[in-house]
């Protein structure tokens, strides 16, 4: 038997084996966990956090904007 052939058998009982234990795809745990991720996905970024990232880029761009002209003089 080919090496090939024993990894895809090998393969196939892990997925039956899996799907018996009760955590497979369609999965009570698998299905909350997907509407947990949807509902994440969902949710705005806060106003505080993208006030934050606007500083932070205007600091870095402050920065840049010094190291360019310390460079040209």
């Amino acid at each position: 038997m080919k090496k090939e052939n024993l990894v895809t058998q090998q393969r196939v009982r892990m997925q039956a084996e899996r799907a018996e234990d009760g955590l497979g795809p369609t999965s009570d745990i698998g299905s909350r966990l997907r509407a947990l991720y949807g509902a994440v996905q969902d949710e705005g970024v806060p106003d505080q956090l993208l006030d934050l990232l606007e500083k932070l880029d205007n600091a870095e761009q402050a920065q840049s904007d010094k190291s360019s002209n310390r460079g040209g003089e």
